[in-house]
C-alpha cells in the first residue's frame, strides 16, 4: 500500500498558509447575475470545496474593467464596489471552511463572445482567432475579428487589473491570480499568429511579453505587500489546444522569468496533463528551478499516480484540480481516507456550464 498521500501536507505558498497542497482550479461556470455579481449559489458552489477540504480555491476567470474585459455572458466581475461586496460571502464561507481563496483576473481580449459594455472584441492585432466560439457558455459561430488595441486602451487593460486587484483585497481576498494563459488577451499578445504588432508590445518574444509585465507590476504595486499574486500561464488555448510555445524551453523561461522579474509570488503552470512526463522537465519543473518561485501545476491531476510523482519529484508545490474536484468536492478528504473517487460526468457541463445545468445531473 502507498504511504501518505504527499498532497495531504500542509505548505506555505507565498505567504499564504494550506492546510495541504489541493487546490480547486479556475473553471469557468457563467452563473453569475447580468450585471456581473457572485450569487449565493456561487458562493455555496465555492463553499463545498473548502468544506470538502481543499486547502486553496483559485476563482473561475472574473472581469476586469467596463471595456473590452469581458468575456461572457453571466462572467462574475470586480469592476465595482457592489461587485466586489458580492463576492465577500464567497470569501468568509472559504474561510469559515479553512481554505484560502484567490481571485483570477482575467481580460478575454480577442475571445470575448459576450460583453455587455462593447459590441465588438479587442485584441493585439485584427486577426480572427482560430476555431468557433464555445457553445457551453452560450456562444456560437466563428469568432469575429477584433479591433486592435490602441496603446491607449492597453494602458486601460492595465489599469483595470489593477484595480480589480485592489478590490479583491478590500473583498478579503488571499491572493489574486493574473490569467495568462488559455488563449486570453496576455497570452494574445505573447502569441507570435495573434500579435502581428510593430511596436513595443510586438515582434520578439521580450516585446510579445511586455503586456505581461506591466500588467504584473501594476498589480504587485496596487495591491501592496499583503496580498498573493500569482501569474498562470499555459501553452494550448481554449481555441487551440495543441499550440505549443516556437521557442521551447528557451522561450518558456523568458516568460517564466518575465513574470517572477515583474513581481508574481508564485506561477500557476496549466496543461500538463497532456504532457506528464516528457523526455527532459516538464514546464511546471522549469518555471520552479529558473525562477526559485513556487509552482502550482494543472492538468491531469486527478490521477493519484501522476500526483504522487508531481510533488515527490518537485515538479510543482500544490496541484490545482478540475474536473476531478468537480466530481469529488471532498477530493482531499477521499484521499485522506482511501476512499473511491467518483468519475467526471461530462453531462455537468453540457449544455451550459452553468450551476444550474449541474444540479439537473446531480445524483440523486
Amino acid at each position: 500500500m502507498p504511504g501518505a498521500h504527499p498532497a495531504l501536507t500542509a505548505c506555505r505558498l507565498a505567504g499564504m498558509e494550506l492546510r495541504n497542497r489541493f487546490a480547486v482550479a479556475p473553471m469557468t461556470r457563467v452563473s453569475a447575475t447580468e450585471d456581473g455579481r457572485a450569487t449565493p449559489e456561487m458562493a455555496a458552489y465555492y463553499a463545498a470545496f473548502a468544506e470538502g477540504g481543499f486547502g486553496l480555491l483559485i476563482t473561475e476567470g472574473t472581469y476586469t474593467d467596463t471595456a473590452f474585459s469581458q468575456g461572457y455572458l453571466h462572467q462574475p466581475g470586480i469592476t465595482d464596489e457592489a461587485q466586489a461586496a458580492a463576492w465577500r460571502p464567497v470569501v468568509e464561507r472559504a474561510h469559515a471552511a479553512g481554505a484560502r481563496v484567490v481571485l483570477q483576473l482575467m481580460h478575454a481580449g480577442a475571445l470575448a463572445q459576450g460583453n455587455r459594455f462593447r459590441d465588438r472584441a479587442a485584441g493585439p492585432s485584427a486577426v480572427r482567432p482560430l476555431g468557433e466560439q464555445l457553445t457551453k457558455y452560450r456562444g456560437s459561430g466563428r469568432w469575429p475579428v477584433p479591433m486592435e488595441m490602441t496603446r491607449r486602451q492597453i494602458a486601460e487593460a492595465v489599469s483595470g487589473f489593477a484595480g480589480a486587484a485592489v478590490r479583491a483585497r478590500d473583498a478579503g481576498f488571499d491572493g489574486v491570480e493574473i490569467h495568462a494563459a488559455n488563449g486570453y488577451l496576455l497570452d494574445q499578445f505573447l502569441t507570435p499568429y495573434t500579435n502581428l504588432r510593430t511596436d513595443g508590445y510586438g515582434g520578439g518574444v521580450e516585446g510579445r511579453l511586455r503586456l505581461v509585465r506591466e500588467v504584473t507590476a501594476e498589480v504587485r504595486d496596487a495591491a501592496g505587500p499583503g496580498l498573493t499574486v500569482g501569474v498562470r500561464f499555459s501553452q494550448g488555448k481554449i481555441n487551440d489546444p495543441g499550440w505549443r510555445w516556437p521557442g521551447g524551453d528557451a522561450e518558456a523561461e523568458a516568460v517564466f522569468t518575465a513574470a517572477a522579474g515583474a513581481g508574481a509570488d508564485y506561477l500557476h503552470i496549466a496543461g500538463g496533463g497532456r504532457d506528464w512526463f516528457p523526455q527532459g522537465p516538464t514546464l511546471p519543473a522549469l518555471a520552479r528551478t529558473v525562477t526559485g518561485l513556487p509552482v502550482i501545476a494543472n492538468g491531469g491531476l486527478h490521477r493519484d499516480a501522476v500526483a504522487r510523482r508531481v510533488l515527490d519529484e518537485g515538479h510543482a508545490d500544490v496541484l490545482a484540480v478540475g474536473t476531478g474536484a468537480l466530481a469529488n468536492p471532498d477530493l482531499p478528504r477521499r484521499v485522506a481516507a482511501g476512499e473511491p473517487r467518483a468519475p467526471f460526468d461530462p453531462q455537468v457541463l453540457e449544455p451550459l456550464a452553468t450551476l444550474d445545468n449541474a444540479r439537473t445531473h446531480a445524483p440523486a
